[in-house]
C-alpha cells in the first residue's frame, strides 16, 4: 500500500523515498465498502440498523521534493480526504506540510500525524488503518472524553459525542494543526521522533485564544522481522482549569513470514478535567495470517479497561472491540475486502467505531433512549484501490 511520504517518517514507522524526484507525484485510495450495521440494547430502536455506502478514509494527495544538493533535499506535500457523497473543495486536512531532509534527518512544518497516532495506525490491521473494524474505535478516548481534534487555528476544547457517519477518534489519533517535527536518521535500526505542537495565540487585545500546545515523541527499532516502539504524547489545553491530557503507547510486531502478530498497550490520562484526575488502559492484539499468496486473513482484539477517577475505577465504563476479516488481492494496487466487527459497550459505556461511526454516542436521542451500554456490530464489503 502506497503510504504518504511525511505521515509515516514523522512517526520513524515507515519511509517510502522520492526524494530523487524533481516533478510532482500524484497519488491517493479510493476506498469505499457497503456496511450492514446493527445496533443493540436501548438505542436500538432510535437508531435501528443501517445499511449504506462508506468512503473508509480516502484520500488524493500531491507530493514532490527538489535535490538542492550537498545532500540536501526540499520536499513538500498536500493531501486531502475525499468522499464520494459530499461535495467540496480540496481541504488538505491530511498530512500537509513543507520540510528539509539530509544527513542530520527531516524537519517538516504543517499539519502532521505524530507518532502516537501513527504507532496505532501501524499496528492496525486494516489497510489504511480504516473501517469499522479500526482500533481507533477505542484507543486513547478516555471513555469518551478526549474525542476529536484540534480546529482550524489549532485549539481543542475537549469532545465526547460523534455524529452518525463522522470519524470518532481520540485527540492522540488525529493530526496535528500547526506543527513542527523532527526525525532523526536511523542508527542500528533506532530513530527518533519529536514533533512539538505550537498555540496560535493568547487571549490579547479582545482576540478569542488558541492556547492548546503540546509535544509527540516517539522511539521506534525495526529490523528483520521486528518492530518495537514506545511514543508519549503530553498536550495542555490552555483552558481556566489548566487541563492538561497526556498518552503513553507501548506497542510492535512481528513478521513470521505468511504471519504476522502484533500488540500495543495504551494510557490515557486527563488531569484537572472537571475537577478531578481520569486514567484508562487499553490492551490490544492482532495478526494476520496468508492463506495464499492474494488472499488474507485478519483479526484483532481490543479492550479498554474501567475508567478511573481520582485512583477508583467507574465500573462498567470499559468496551472491547473485535474484528475478523479477510483481503483478497486482484493485483498490487486493487483489493477486495470483507470484515465483521464489533464493539460490545459495559452497561455505563457508549464507544462507537473510530471511522464511520454509527451514532450511538450522540449525547441523546430523540426518543429519550439511553446511549450507553450498546452494541454495535456490522459487516462491511469492499473495494481499495491505491493510485
Amino acid at each position: 500500500m502506497q503510504k504518504k511520504l511525511i505521515a509515516l517518517a514523522v512517526a520513524g514507522l515507515a519511509s517510502t523515498g522520492v526524494f530523487a524526484q524533481s516533478n510532482v507525484t500524484v497519488y491517493g485510495v479510493a476506498d469505499a465498502s457497503f456496511d450492514m450495521v446493527k445496533i443493540g440494547g436501548d438505542a436500538k430502536n432510535e437508531l435501528g440498523n443501517t445499511n449504506r455506502v462508506s468512503t473508509n478514509s480516502s484520500y488524493l494527495g500531491f507530493k514532490g521534493s527538489e535535490n538542492l544538493g550537498n545532500g540536501l533535499t526540499a520536499l513538500f506535500q498536500f493531501e486531502s480526504g475525499v468522499s464520494f457523497d459530499s461535495a467540496g473543495t480540496l481541504s488538505t486536512n491530511r498530512d500537509s506540510f513543507v520540510g528539509l531532509s539530509g544527513g542530520f534527518g527531516t524537519v517538516v512544518l504543517g499539519t502532521l500525524t505524530g507518532p502516537t497516532r501513527a504507532l496505532g495506525t501501524a499496528l492496525d490491521v486494516n489497510p489504511g488503518a480504516t473501517g469499522i473494524g479500526a482500533n481507533a474505535g477505542i484507543l486513547g478516548k478516555l471513555g469518551n472524553r478526549l474525542l476529536g481534534s484540534t480546529s482550524a487555528t489549532g485549539d481543542y476544547a475537549g469532545g465526547s459525542t460523534c455524529a452518525r457517519s463522522s470519524s470518532c477518534q481520540s485527540i492522540f489519533d488525529n493530526r496535528w494543526k500547526n506543527a513542527v517535527a523532527y526525525v532523526s536518521p536511523t542508527f542500528a535500526g533506532v530513530n527518533a521522533t519529536l514533533a512539538y505542537v505550537a498555540n496560535e495565540n493568547k487571549s490579547l487585545h479582545g482576540l478569542s485564544s488558541a492556547n492548546t500546545t503540546g509535544y509527540d515523541v516517539g522511539v521506534k527499532y525495526s529490523g528483520g522481522p521486528v518492530m518495537a516502539a514506545v511514543t508519549y504524547n503530553a498536550v495542555s489545553l490552555g483552558n481556566a482549569a489548566d487541563t492538561k491530557v497526556a498518552d503513553l503507547r507501548v506497542g510492535g510486531s512481528y513478521n513470521f513470514g505468511p504471519a504476522t502478530v502484533r500488540a500495543i498497550f495504551d494510557l490515557a490520562r486527563a488531569d484537572d478535567f472537571g475537577g478531578a484526575k481520569f486514567t484508562q488502559a487499553v490492551y490490544g492484539f492482532g495478526a494476520t495470517f496468508d492463506v495464499t499468496p492474494a488472499t488474507k486473513l485478519l483479526g484483532q482484539v481490543y479492550v479498554a479497561r474501567d475508567v478511573k477517577r481520582n485512583g477508583t475505577s467507574q465500573d462498567d465504563s470499559g468496551a472491547k472491540l473485535f474484528e475478523v476479516g479477510v483481503l483478497h488481492s486482484l493485483s498490487k494496487r486493487t483489493s477486495l475486502k470483507a470484515t465483521y466487527a464489533m464493539i460490545n459497550n459495559d452497561k455505563a459505556a457508549s464507544y462507537d467505531f473510530g471511522v464511520n461511526a454509527a451514532g450511538v454516542n450522540t449525547g441523546s436521542l430523540p426518543g429519550g433512549a439511553s446511549t450507553v451500554g450498546a452494541t454495535v456490530q456490522g459487516i462491511s464489503l469492499g473495494l481499495r484501490h491505491t493510485f
